[in-house]
């Protein structure tokens, strides 16, 4: 039982060490083009995450900007979006992808925490618990991507704004 709480513990701390950095971190740091944030060619630019049915059930799971609304940007578009809340969103997405990943290997620790079956248990339960979040980031991004493409195809005569600005 104390290996148990132990790997709680472990995966409280780092899960609010986690959010911590994600606030932190440079958004401009993560650019959608680049590995690993770019869409795969067996996304199919997103697609398969709607055979998936992400849009079901993606809001149905707790979201720290709804938990912590006066600290994490909201997710909900604004009625009049501009193009540099868009490229923050989709750097928005990069990072929480990032932060969710980086939980998954760093709660593997839990696989030494508790030397057992029931250490991997916990790890693999942690990893299955941040899925869903890499999952619905990269369902998000390629939607925003193609609304921030158009807008730009819209209004091509105005500068374009970039979500990718380091070379």
């Amino acid at each position: 039982m104390r290996q148990f709480l132990d790997c709680c513990v472990y995966l409280i701390i780092i899960g609010l060490a986690g959010f911590l950095v994600g606030r932190v971190l440079p958004k401009e740091w993560f650019c959608f083009e680049r590995f690993p944030y770019h869409t795969f060619d067996f996304e199919k630019a997103g697609r398969i995450y709607t055979i998936l049915g992400v849009r079901d059930w993606k809001d149905k799971v707790p979201d720290m900007s709804n938990i912590l609304s006066s600290v994490m940007p909201s997710k909900k578009l604004p009625k009049k979006v501009t193009d540099a809340h868009l490229v923050r969103m989709i750097q928005e997405t990069c990072v929480a992808e990032f932060i969710h990943l980086a939980l998954c290997i760093v709660g593997l620790r839990c696989l030494w925490i508790w030397d057992s079956v029931g250490g991997l248990l916990v790890a693999l339960l942690n990893i299955l618990g941040n899925l869903p979040y890499i999952i619905i980031q990269r369902y998000n991004r390629p939607r925003l991507v193609r609304l921030l493409e158009s807008r730009n195809e819209k209004y091509a005569g105005r500068s374009r704004i970039y979500a990718c600005t380091n070379p």
